[in-house]
């Protein structure tokens, strides 16, 4: 028996642009359903926005989206913000998605990408535990940590 575990993120109306970003940097496809899409009147205030979203892609990364019914200010649901402070990492977040990869290199093109826009943590470098360690919060208010895995 195997499990999966997928990062579920909740926006305030940002959902289609951050999958389809999110598409654009990792590859993939991406899925997107409407509360239209699900017998919402399509007249109806919101019914243009994602009650399901997907981008799964055959390199392993998933991420699922959807937007917040009547939320349409702010950026992603639990907002805050992360910082480096005297070597350690300050938040108010609720989560990160983290990346993971055997090949710095690898990681080094998702984070250029995904960094357009973005809020730099602590840049994608060599560090103690690891051949690369990085952090950015990107356009839509998602801090993602990403981690060169131990061989």
């Amino acid at each position: 028996m195997t499990i999966q575990t997928t990062t579920h993120l909740n926006f305030r109306g940002d959902a289609r642009a951050a999958l389809e970003f999110y598409q654009s940097v990792f590859g993939g496809r991406v899925v997107i359903n409407t509360y239209a899409d699900f017998g919402m009147p399509a007249d109806a205030p919101g019914a243009d926005k994602v009650v399901f979203g997907l981008v799964a892609a055959e390199n392993g990364f998933r991420v699922m989206a959807y937007d917040i019914p009547g939320q349409t200010e702010g950026s992603i649901a639990g907002g805050g913000s992360t910082r480096r402070e005297n070597s350690a990492t300050i938040t108010d977040q609720a989560l990160f998605v983290s990346v993971g990869s055997d090949s710095l290199d690898e990681l080094q093109g998702y984070w250029d990408a995904l960094s357009v826009d973005a809020i730099t943590v602590e840049p994608l470098a060599a560090s103690a535990w690891s051949a690369g360690f990085g952090m950015l919060t990107d356009r839509f208010g998602v801090t993602w940590s990403f981690t060169v895995s131990p061989a």
